[in-house]
């Protein structure tokens, strides 16, 4: 028994451990960010985006709205009256007042038969205009996903900018420490040995502004996203060096040809175009008459009729109607003919509006294909300066260990050498955001 006991507290004891950390463990990866993840979550947050979704439903229901136009309208109407009369004998004397009661019911409807094809576009343009809007969505989504690819990225550099820094301070460290045990011996100067204790102090310098930029950016990127700020937000570090010196060789008139049949803003500006077309239809269908069909029917009820009960009444004095009506525009002050004026302007403003969104895409796509071109070479340009002043850093390195080169000359070459890293590091960075913009107007979707 005693035995089973200490099995049975022992089990215990083991899953009380176990589920709290498990439970650590998944808040702690619950943290973790990775590209895709940022993107999703700035597009459930982001006001601008859920102010596009609102936008959705409301062109859901006007064109909901539109589509009902063509149904029949049906009223109802009740009415209740009481009146009073001055009575008089057969010797004109008053016999005072007498009231009487009349209730009225009606039931009419309504329904257009030809208004120059007026509805039916309306609700084509309807359609048109809905689908516009959620366009119009898809186009602030991919702004806002390049936003946080861009600050994800801004991240990215920061950190790595930090481990330099880092590093840096570690090697300048050990190099301070040999100088300090070469002014004990004597073998190099006061000023040697404050050069380089000048140098960590600039390093630190740096370190701590790098520390600040990453601090930025990471709050840059939880801005974009929505996110309240917090120190428990943490971004996956994807291999990047996949990512690099692809050699690839775009064609900005291909890209764009692929582009023309993808990209959201281009698909709206066609369809407001042709939008705009149908206000032209819906303007001139006012020139042509309007036919309407009407059907009624009413029933009442008075007490004058003291022979005659309430339900009796109502029933003799059902009264069916129908009718045909038709409006035959003559004069309208012009109106009808400047609405046509107005909606051939739109259609003009249309076009253009589509012109000039193609325009703007292509030149983006021209300039990303040279962004690419550019960084590649900036890139390829960055490492070979980098493997150069590295050779002569290592070179310089040993020299100072040995005392062949003095503290300065050895520090310019040091700071040479933090210079081309630095600007690797950045070519790095931008040839990996030139190649995702390319990317994103043939279509492939942002990730890293």
């Amino acid at each position: 028994m005693k035995t089973k006991t200490k099995i049975l507290i022992s089990t215990v004891a083991f899953l009380t451990v176990l589920f709290p950390l498990k439970n650590n463990a998944q808040q702690a990866d619950s943290t973790v960010w990775t590209l895709t993840r940022c993107i999703g979550y700035a597009h459930e947050q982001n006001i601008e985006v859920r102010s596009s979704v609102l936008n959705i439903k409301s062109n859901e229901v006007g064109f909901d709205q539109a589509k009902s136009q063509k149904l029949p309208s049906v009223s109802g109407a009740i009415s209740q009256n009481f009146s009073w009369q001055k009575g008089e004998d057969t010797y004109g004397a008053s016999t005072g007042y007498s009231g009487n009661s009349n209730n009225n019911y009606q039931l009419s409807s309504s329904m257009s038969l030809s208004n120059g094809y007026k509805l039916t576009n309306k609700v084509k343009q309807a359609e048109l205009e809905l689908e516009s809007v959620k366009l119009n969505s898809e186009t602030i989504k991919e702004n806002i996903s390049l936003q946080v690819l861009n600050a994800f990225l801004q991240v990215l550099y920061a950190e790595e900018q930090v481990k330099n820094a880092q590093k840096q301070i570690e090697s300048t460290t050990e190099q301070l420490a040999l100088a300090n045990e070469r002014l004990t011996l004597s073998i190099i100067s006061k000023s040697d040995y404050l050069q380089v204790k000048s140098e960590l102090a600039s390093e630190k310098l740096t370190l701590a502004n790098a520390r600040s930029q990453l601090e930025i950016a990471r709050i840059s990127l939880m801005q974009i996203m929505e996110l309240p700020v917090t120190t428990a937000f943490d971004i996956v570090r994807p291999d990047l060096e996949k990512e690099l010196n692809q050699m690839r060789e775009p064609e900005a008139q291909a890209v764009f040809e692929t582009a023309l049949g993808i990209k959201p803003q281009v698909k709206s500006a066609e369809i407001n175009a042709e939008s705009a077309l149908f206000d032209e239809k819906i303007a001139k269908a006012d020139f042509y008459p309007s036919v309407f069909v009407n059907a009624g029917m009413g029933t009442g009820y008075t007490s004058a009729f003291v022979n005659s009960n309430y339900f009796d009444q109502l029933g003799n004095s059902i009264s069916p109607s129908v009718g045909l009506s038709v409006s035959i525009p003559i004069f309208q002050k012009n109106q009808v003919k400047n609405n046509v004026k107005l909606a051939q302007i739109g259609i003009e403003s249309a076009e253009l509006n589509q012109i000039n969104v193609k325009n703007q895409l292509r030149k983006s796509i021209e300039q990303a294909c040279t962004d690419v071109n550019s960084a590649q070479e900036q890139y390829e340009a960055g490492k070979e300066k980098y493997t150069a002043t590295e050779e002569s850093y290592l070179l310089a390195e040993e020299k100072f260990k040995n005392g062949l080169i003095n503290s300065i000359d050895f520090l310019v070459i040091k700071n040479s050498l933090i210079l081309a890293e630095s600007d690797l590091l950045q070519s790095k960075f931008n040839l990996v955001f030139s190649y995702k913009i390319l990317d994103f107007y043939a279509g492939v979707p942002i990730s890293l």
